[in-house]
């Protein structure tokens, strides 16, 4: 084959360039690649991550990765309202929220292979052209960055030994940063050869509140913008409120040359998670795995017991025994993207109690200890979630406060952590002027610091401790019960894996102090003085815990993250307790 000469023997005489990695071989792995037309934040890792969820059913090897176009080498500069929240991976990559929607619908951990952006690729071919490996070539968009892309993808699939890769592109169709990950696919679909490659396009079908009808000419024409590209889907899937018409989806049909059945409708629904059921009922799974001739690489036997394990849970979701309402008290209210791995740990733990969690957004910006009541009125449990800087602190030390001493749950998130310590000190332990150096660098009792023997131990510098690490959990606490609960947390050990993202700790020096004051570090490193959970007494609070991780970063649907869960369980508790509703 000529493609495969040229890609052994690349010299100046071939305009291939296809660098294939060790033990690769073309045709073997199937993709699945995602565009998005019209407008961006449709759902392309929604729908993606459904797509591949269904397919992981069958017993296939899936690995998604998420093609970014920013010039950032990865997500952890990117201000929460313009991006969402960051989110960490095991191995300390911070990158797009998607990325959590794919670990929690795969229920699978991931890796910097999964997540690639325009900055990462554009430095690799810079590093190799500088390197001289390009045979004195004059380095080019095509083929050099269609040809890094297209090694990436076929990277992540020697490592993970993926049956299918699913890759999502970012933005939208006709964004020009976008526009070399697109080529390189059609490249692809172009070298993989027939059944290897198939296209998705996600469109946005409106529905004009003064016509009353659905309107297919945006899609249509950003469908077409596509096809422009070379690239010819292969599946549509229809973004809109209400369930697309058949009237409607006819006509994307004979428009764009893909067949009726493989014309989606992906409206609104009240969960992502019934997202799965509806393609399996719509049979695009079947469709899809027939596209890709992958028949006979499915377990019917496993795909059924899945489906019906998902079908419970969505069940759970779908018909709540009771509802609760949990305050969320952060600075980035706004945009509820910033918290979305906390509002779906949330949903998660609410399946598991069978409850409905209805969240209250509550800024901290303007709160003090003269108009907290009033701002938590009515909540049945309280987050105080992670964040940077000092705006609101003070509004978070003061809801940490009421919720302590009025006996309200609470779950207290890396920052959250860092302001329970600190309302400690200051309003039980006597230490007026106890605060975070980040808040406050000349305090004269810095209970939460950058220590420079903590740096030295983590190796950390002026950077963030990020990613997974163990915690060790001590016997006979809150955190142990609570953990103990989730089989799969390693409780046998005594020991769980959490995901950190902080630059602040707890100062070893007021350890003792706190802890004579009544206040119980449950988690801690396994060697060093780094205390991870805190607590109180249930003689004390029904529910009060705080940890220095993010947890949210590991819920998932079936295993909710034990914290969660716990808040969620004592939420109903309370409610219970103060308007006489049943709880669990």
């Amino acid at each position: 084959m000529d493609l495969m000469r040229s890609v052994r023997d690349q010299t100046d005489e071939t305009e291939f360039h296809t660098p294939l990695p060790d033990g690769y071989q073309l045709g073997q792995t199937r993709y699945v690649a995602v565009f998005g037309t019209v407008m961006s934040g449709l759902g392309k890792g929604i729908f993606s991550s459904s797509v591949a969820k269904l397919l992981k059913d069958k017993s296939l090897r899936v690995s998604p990765i998420k093609l970014e176009g920013y010039l950032n080498i990865d997500s952890g500069t990117l201000n929460p309202y313009r991006h969402g929240e960051v989110f960490v991976l095991d191995d300390g990559m911070e990158c797009d929220m998607d990325l959590g929607t794919y670990e929690r619908m795969l229920d699978q951990n991931l890796s910097r292979e999964n997540f690639a952006t325009s900055g990462q690729i554009y430095r690799n071919v810079l590093d190799k052209e500088r390197a001289g490996d390009y045979l004195g070539r004059d380095v080019q968009m095509i083929p050099h960055v269609t040809g890094e892309v297209k090694l990436r993808l076929r990277e992540l699939a020697v490592k993970t030994s993926a049956d299918v890769v699913f890759v999502e592109v970012g933005g939208t169709v006709g964004d020009i940063e976008n526009a070399f990950y697109i080529e390189a696919l059609r490249e692809m679909n172009y070298e993989e050869g027939a059944g290897s490659v198939l296209f998705v396009a996600l469109t946005y079908v409106l529905r004009p509140p003064a016509l009353g009808e659905q309107k297919s000419k945006a899609a249509q024409l950003g469908i077409k913008r596509l096809m422009e590209s070379g690239v010819h889907p292969h599946v549509i899937a229809c973004r809109c409120e209400t369930p697309v018409t058949d009237k409607v989806r006819q006509k994307i049909s004979v428009y764009t040359n893909v067949p009726l059945q493989r014309v989606f409708s992906m409206h609104d629904l009240p969960s992502i998670y019934m997202l799965p059921e509806q393609m399996r009922e719509a049979g695009l799974d079947s469709e899809i795995v027939q596209l890709l001739d992958l028949g006979a690489r499915v377990n019917s036997a496993t795909d059924a017991r899945a489906a019906l394990e998902w079908q419970e849970f969505t069940a759970r979701l779908a018909r709540p025994e009771h509802e609760v309402r949990i305050g969320i008290t952060g600075k980035y209210t706004a945009l509820r993207d910033s918290y979305a791995s906390i509002i779906k740990a949330l949903e998660h733990a609410g399946g598991a109690n069978r409850a409905h969690v209805k969240v209250e957004w509550i800024d901290t910006t303007d709160i003090d200890d003269d108009n907290v009541a009033e701002r938590l009125a009515g909540v049945d449990g309280v987050i105080v979630p992670g964040g940077f800087g000092v705006r609101g602190t003070a509004g978070k030390i003061a809801v940490v406060r009421h919720v302590r001493e009025q006996g309200i749950p609470y779950l207290g998130i890396c920052l959250g952590f860092q302001m329970a310590v600190v309302d400690y000190a200051r309003n039980v332990c006597g230490l007026d002027d106890a605060d975070s150096t980040e808040i406050n660098p000349d305090c004269e009792h810095p209970v939460v610091s950058i220590l420079p023997e903590q740096k030295q131990i983590e190796g950390l510098g002026g950077n963030m401790r990020l990613g997974g690490q163990d915690v060790v959990i001590t016997p006979g606490t809150l955190a142990a019960e609570l953990f103990a609960a989730d089989a799969a947390a390693g409780e046998a050990s005594g020991r769980v894996r959490e995901r950190f993202r902080h630059r602040f700790e707890v100062d070893p020096e007021y350890v003792e102090t706190l802890e004579e004051g009544g206040l119980i570090f449950s988690g801690r490193h396994p060697e060093h003085p780094i205390m991870q959970i805190l607590e109180l007494s249930r003689d004390v609070h029904p529910y009060f815990i705080a940890a220095q991780f993010h947890p949210e970063l590991t819920s998932r649907p079936l295993t909710p993250q034990p914290m969660f869960r716990g808040l969620v369980a004592a939420a109903l508790a309370r409610r219970h307790e103060t308007t006489g509703q049943p709880a669990c």
